[in-house]
């Protein structure tokens, strides 16, 4: 027979209270079970006294072959009882597709709009150019032209 040691939910509707019991692996969530062995209040603040653990009948059941799930083993390494191996999965962090595409256009976006600016830019300075070259331009053709008006 395998044994789990996991939670069984008690508690009201939205007022979740579990109890951390030793099962048969096939016994449903909140159905039978052999022991109960602790309690987890998750309503009361963390620095309060949400986890209740008896240490002693929880190594006599590892001892006896039982495995603890995920949740439960954080709170028996929080408590000394046993020891939980740091996991690392660096892909949690990544963002979905959709969210990379979005990221993507954006950067798109901005590259268009930095690059239509550094045009602007660029017409402006000719543009500037061009109008300070017209302006020069006919100053000096003036005179000659003067000069060919009064002959």
């Amino acid at each position: 027979m395998s044994l789990k040691i996991r939670l069984a939910r008690a508690g009201s509707k939205k007022r979740p209270y579990y109890h951390v019991v030793i099962a048969d692996v096939r016994a449903p969530r909140d159905g039978r079970f052999i022991e109960t062995v602790g309690a987890w209040n998750p309503m009361l603040p963390k620095d309060g006294d949400r986890v209740k653990l008896d240490a002693e009948r929880i190594n006599y059941w590892i001892g006896h072959g039982a495995q603890p799930t995920d949740r439960v083993l954080r709170f028996l390494d929080q408590a000394g009882i046993a020891k939980r191996d740091t996991r690392n999965n660096p892909e949690k962090a990544v963002p979905g597709k959709k969210a990379q595409e979005r990221v993507a256009l954006a950067k798109q976006a901005e590259e268009d709009a930095k690059a239509k600016a550094a045009a602007e830019v660029e017409a402006a300075k000719a543009a500037a150019e061009a109008a300070k070259a017209a302006a020069e331009a006919p100053a000096e053709e003036a005179p000659a032209e003067e000069a060919a008006a009064s002959e």
